[in-house]
């Protein structure tokens, strides 16, 4: 059992308002640097390893917090991150001597980090490709030029070779890159909607493309979401149009000016039309049954995650100086669902 007196501590104050799970208010006010987890803070409230400040432990999660109560955490020493080979499948959509482009599934961690420490992206390259991976990135990140989220499957590029890692970070850092994403969304967006055009960053170009501005930084309560502030936070920019229209539903194609943590997500939760399965920015919608069909309504609340697939990919080779264009088609879990879209 931990020792609340003499281990390293960790305190935290609750924030106001904070959900009724403690793992939950806990992930909210926890240190960044900390590195813990919603679901690490769990495993450690039920090793009794966090405590209120009169020393009482808590082990129950469902254990309920108030605004400015403290807490005091007391987690095991975390012993040296490595990423070591894996066993793990690869979608490789074209290698050479420099670089590989990945289509990365939904689910699966970019680089191994504390809570993700294996099955990540990385243990497999690291088994496919050996030591023949660009080491800017470190032990942790051999290779790694951009991520992607876990639950957003699709297209990445990694490094083989020192150069090609510079070359494309300058490209990235440049935002010369042409990446699209295809999204399925919560409604509609139309320019005819009073609605949306009265939202601050919102805009209307040609060729029906709506375009999103909206400075980016960490949400001031919960340190694992973004949010769109005002006169700080990073620069970022989305342009999307509607490819198909569904009613209560919209497949769009995105692309990005800027990548910024969560950009497209946060940004089109911002426009009031949330991805259909993100539960960290969109949550649950209730849809009127007139609108669309039981299949379809059935099929939207039961989409397990972002419903986001990094399509395409598209830079000039760091040496070579060949441009490169390379798509990856959604994967089966997005098909079904526009497929139940499309009959509704």
């Amino acid at each position: 059992m931990p020792d609340f007196k003499s281990d390293p501590l960790i305190r935290v104050t609750i924030a106001d308002n904070p959900p009724p799970r403690l793992d939950k208010a806990l992930a909210q006010v926890v240190p960044e640097a900390a590195a813990l987890s919603r679901s690490r803070l769990g495993k450690l409230i039920e090793a009794g390893a966090v405590a209120r400040e009169n020393g009482e432990v808590v082990r129950v999660l469902k254990t309920k917090s108030r605004a400015g109560e403290v807490f005091v955490i007391a987690p095991p020493p975390v012993g040296e991150l490595v990423a070591r080979p894996e066993d793990i499948p690869l979608d490789v959509v074209f290698e050479d001597d420099d670089l590989i482009v990945v289509n990365k599934p939904a689910g699966m961690v970019v680089h191994p980090a504390p809570g993700s420490e294996s099955g990540t992206l990385v243990n497999a390259l690291l088994h496919h490709f050996g030591a023949g991976l660009s080491q800017v990135g470190g032990d942790i990140r051999p290779g790694i030029v951009h991520r992607i989220d876990k639950d957003t499957s699709g297209l990445l590029v990694v490094a083989k070779s020192d150069r090609a890692h510079h070359g494309l970070a300058a490209q990235f850092a440049d935002h010369t890159l042409e990446r699209h994403y295809r999204a399925i969304c919560y409604g509609v967006p139309s320019r005819a909607d009073p609605r949306l055009a009265g939202i601050k960053g919102v805009a209307f170009e040609e060729g029906n493309v709506v375009r999103i501005s909206g400075n980016l930084a960490r949400h001031k309560t919960d340190r694992k979401r973004q949010a769109v502030v005002i006169n700080s936070g990073r620069h970022a920019i989305t342009r999307f149009r509607v490819l198909e229209d569904f009613g209560a539903a919209a497949l769009l194609d995105c692309w990005l000016e800027t990548g910024r943590t969560h950009q497209i997500r946060v940004h089109l939760t911002h426009a009031g039309h949330a991805l259909i399965g993100d539960a960290t920015y969109g949550g649950k919608r209730a849809i009127a049954a007139k609108s669309i069909g039981a299949g379809a309504i059935a099929a939207i609340g039961a989409f397990p995650r972002q419903a986001l697939h990094a399509f395409s990919l598209g830079f000039v080779h760091p040496v070579s100086g060949e441009f490169l264009q390379f798509d990856a088609d959604m994967p089966q879990d997005m098909q079904d669902l526009l497929v139940a879209l499309t009959a509704s």
